[in-house]
């Protein structure tokens, strides 16, 4: 097929090699602009661009796709591919195709409509995702559904880690399923709205870690919120300076242990897990600010943490 591809983000990625691999024509990649990244705040292309420039597509970059004269930019396209693109589409850049616009979603919809989908998918503890190709329409992630694919959530695994498989498992899908876009064969499903969930979009607000709330509650929340905006502490130890840190993975070393007067939530105990309202938890792996990942092992040994050490919530997330 001729295919017109709109991404920017990594998460697209996946789909413009697999495209690419699988024989189908790309007449154009189209992403947002290209912007300041890192701590010298150098432009730096998107993802997206960043891979059609080497892979020979021609590539376009718009701070507003719905101002383009999409049917002439991407004449003789077929179908639009959307992958975290990040615009919404207007009805004439829906039009502009022969057999419309899908998009790789990374949740089973209805469920997790938006932004944040797989990181909601662990923060609440579901067991299973998965990705969907469905056909765009001008209401949010509700279009009809073309097909399905699942995968389970691993106990550790975050969601910078669950971004890349979905990445791939939908690159996947979406060829397994343009033949069937192509032919006819099928139509796609309805999604049931009376089921749909949101997944709205991250901020720096819910970096906040409430220790108050159960171990297994804290480390779902821990590893979905990686890497950004990561949970986000003060670490506040008996002697020495306190010291923000990110929390990267985590695990439930204890599932009823109760706070008392000398392990409140938030406090390392003898073992040097950390207090909850309900159980304790074992660190895996933090990242202090301005420093590298590291393992807890490792970080503990460098700082001489002790029992009746604190994380607390930073007075700015």
């Amino acid at each position: 097929m001729r295919l017109a591809l709109l991404g920017t983000g990594e998460f697209a990625v996946p789909a413009l090699r697999e495209l690419v691999r699988a024989g189908h024509v790309i007449t154009v990649a189209i992403s947002q602009p290209d912007r300041p990244a890192g701590r010298g705040r150098t432009v730096q292309p998107t993802p997206v661009h960043a891979a059609a420039a080497e892979l020979g597509v021609r590539h376009v970059q718009t701070e507003d796709i719905n101002s383009l004269d999409v049917a002439e930019l991407c004449a003789g396209s077929d179908l639009g591919v959307v992958v975290a693109f990040g615009q919404k589409l207007g009805s004439p850049v829906l039009r502009a195709f022969r057999l419309g616009c899908v998009n790789i979603h990374g949740s089973l919809l209805p469920k997790y409509r938006g932004a944040a989908p797989y990181q909601w998918a662990i923060i609440n503890g579901e067991a299973v995702t998965g990705v969907t190709v469905f056909q765009v329409n001008e209401r949010f992630d509700a279009g009809a559904i073309w097909s399905q694919a699942q995968t389970p959530i691993g106990p550790t695994e975050t969601a910078d880690e669950l971004h890349d498989r979905l990445a791939r498992l939908g690159a996947e899908l979406l060829v397994a399923t343009l033949p069937d876009i192509e032919s006819g064969r099928l139509q796609p499903r309805p999604q049931d709205q009376a089921v749909a969930t949101r997944a709205p979009k991250l901020t720096r607000a819910d970096s906040i870690i409430d220790w108050t709330q159960p171990a297994t509650r804290i480390v779902r929340r821990i590893h979905g919120l990686w890497s950004w905006p990561a949970a986000t502490c003060v670490l506040v130890p008996r002697r020495g300076k306190p010291e923000r840190v990110l929390l990267a993975r985590a695990m439930v070393a204890d599932e009823t242990a109760a706070p008392s007067a000398q392990t409140v939530p938030g406090v390392f105990c003898d073992d040097l897990t950390i207090q909850t309202g309900a159980g304790r938890i074992r660190l895996l792996e933090i990242k202090p600010a301005g420093g590298r990942l590291m393992s807890f092992a490792d970080f503990t040994r460098g700082r001489h943490l002790a029992p009746a050490d604190r994380l607390l919530a930073p007075d700015n997330p």
